[in-house]
């Protein structure tokens, strides 16, 4: 097993770059620590150029965590006549899926209920949809082994995935597949270590006060130091903060809101499921099992007007909305009461004076200011990478400067390793899907400290090594990133309570060492 060391992050290797990062001039300054910033640190990287990335937070801080944590093939966009961006995401989930991050993918079946709210029109519309994404995923060469085709199921079988659905007048159901991640933030993680791995300084709690085409002023976060930082070029990956950095950038930012609730208020759902929403014929509502005991439904998208958040808030008319379409469909309705947790995350979609927010393109955009800095805005999750790579063309070509080609199709993020060699490893199943080849050296941390095997809490999975690495290789530097983003232990509040003593006293131990 290889050592971590190149690709750590931790406070040591932050205080020693940040203190060298006033007297360099970097080729490329990236702000922003997402999927799409820390993709973007890594490309810049992989082609060889020196590369700064900082956030005014904490990595995947912002929208990048507040996912459905699936990996999409791009059927939604198929179906409203986007083509190239559906092509798009499902070149983008093969790669992942394939090559870049099979340790953090895997095929997850949806199951489409026919209930008596579907027509049949509707049903043969939709599995038209299926077929035509199965379309997609052949066209973008992942193979089927990777993700099956869609079929039909009888009402038996439907049931038997998502026993919780209202067997009465229930016809059966459309199966099919898409990418489950592991964790959004974990794949932000990967990216932003495997970065550092290529020579990338990746620098959390430095905030971008001004941005200029030859470098920024910032400040330190934990000490209030300002300075200076000269680059070459400057890449804007600030999502939906990305229009108060420069002029001309206009967004529409829309809201999606998840509910959290737990495994057995849904009767041990197997299988994802598709909710179809009353009075439309293209939004579903999601219901996708996590593996650790709890169950997300989502999505919401509302425009989010006025000042920008560091957290959304979900509002009480979203998680109503939310309620209702998935009772409209289970035997016993969910109640408020059962919902034990809920986030909102903010899309940065580009402005492009559509009526609604549902309908604004996809698309991303790469935009340079006046003053040379490019903004790279829009897409999603799923194709951070292919956003990264055209933010990184860009500024290469405008600032003239000595890259190779773009390599990140490539390039295994850190844990990844064929599926045999995965599932060869000796280490607890829950390590494997969340670190992969990294999982048997979280384990091995028990041989100093036995105790680092336990849950951080009675009754939660997630084991004290998790942070304990996190802290030593992740870049975590307080309680907060260990619960909220290292794990998601944060999504719901009662179980956040109960590991924040072990948290902050790991964070305060490992600190010192």
């Amino acid at each position: 097993m290889n050592s971590p060391a190149r690709s750590s992050l931790n406070a040591e290797r932050r205080a020693r770059e940040l203190a060298a990062l006033p007297d360099e001039v970097v080729d490329v300054l990236v702000v922003g620590l997402g999927a799409t910033g820390a993709g973007v640190a890594l490309d810049a990287a992989a082609r060889g150029l020196s590369v700064a990335a900082i956030d005014a937070h904490d990595l995947a801080f912002g929208t990048s965590r507040w996912s459905s944590k699936l990996i999409h093939g791009g059927l939604r966009y198929l179906a409203s006549g986007q083509v190239d961006v559906a092509h798009e995401s499902a070149v983008e989930r093969g790669v992942l899926m394939a090559r870049t991050a099979p340790h953090l993918v895997r095929a997850m079946p949806f199951v489409l209920p026919l209930t008596p709210m579907v027509s049949r029109g509707q049903a043969a519309l939709t599995f038209a949809g299926l077929r035509a994404g199965d379309a997609l995923r052949a066209a973008a060469r992942t193979p089927r082994a990777l993700l099956p085709g869609p079929r039909r199921l009888s009402a038996v079988e439907t049931l038997r995935a998502a026993p919780a659905l209202r067997p009465h007048g229930l016809r059966g159901g459309l199966l099919s597949w898409d990418g489950q991640l592991a964790d959004d933030a974990r794949l932000v993680t990967a990216v932003a270590r495997t970065a550092a791995a290529h020579g990338a300084r990746i620098l959390t709690r430095v905030r971008a006060l001004a941005l200029e085409g030859d470098g920024a002023q910032v400040r330190d976060e934990l000490t209030g130091r300002e300075f200076g930082v000269r680059a070459r070029a400057v890449v804007n990956a600030a999502g939906v903060w990305a229009g108060g950095l420069v002029d001309g950038v206009t967004l529409r930012p829309s809201r999606g809101t998840h509910l959290v609730v737990r495994a057995e208020t849904l009767r041990g759902l197997t299988a994802g499921m598709h909710v179809p929403v009353p009075g439309s014929t293209s939004r579903f509502l999601l219901v996708v099992p996590q593996g650790d005991g709890r169950v997300y439904i989502g999505l919401t998208d509302e425009p989010a007007d006025g000042p920008i958040p560091d957290v959304p808030v979900p509002t009480p008319a979203e998680i109503g909305f939310l309620l209702d379409v998935l009772g409209s469909a289970l035997d016993t309705p969910v109640r408020r009461a059962d919902v034990v947790g809920a986030f909102a995350g903010l899309r940065p979609l580009l402005d492009d004076a559509r009526g609604s927010t549902a309908d604004i393109s996809r698309r991303h955009a790469v935009l340079t200011a006046p003053n040379g800095v490019v903004t790279i805005v829009g897409g999603k999750l799923t194709t951070y990478r292919r956003m990264a790579q055209d933010a990184v063309d860009r500024v290469v070509a405008e600032r003239s400067l000595d890259a190779g080609p773009c390599r990140t199709a490539r390039i295994p993020l850190v844990g990844a390793a064929p599926h045999a060699a995965l599932g060869a490893l000796d280490a607890p199943a829950r390590l494997v899907r969340r670190y992969g080849a990294e999982a048997p050296l979280l384990a091995a941390l028990a041989g100093e400290d036995p105790s680092l095997l336990e849950p951080v809490a009675p009754g939660l999975p997630v084991l004290r090594a998790e942070l304990a690495w996190a802290v030593r290789h992740e870049g975590a530097l307080d309680a907060a990133d260990l619960l909220d983003r290292r794990t998601r232990i944060g999504l719901v509040a009662a179980d956040r309570a109960a590991a924040l003593p072990t948290a902050e006293a790991l964070a305060a131990t490992l600190a010192r060492r």
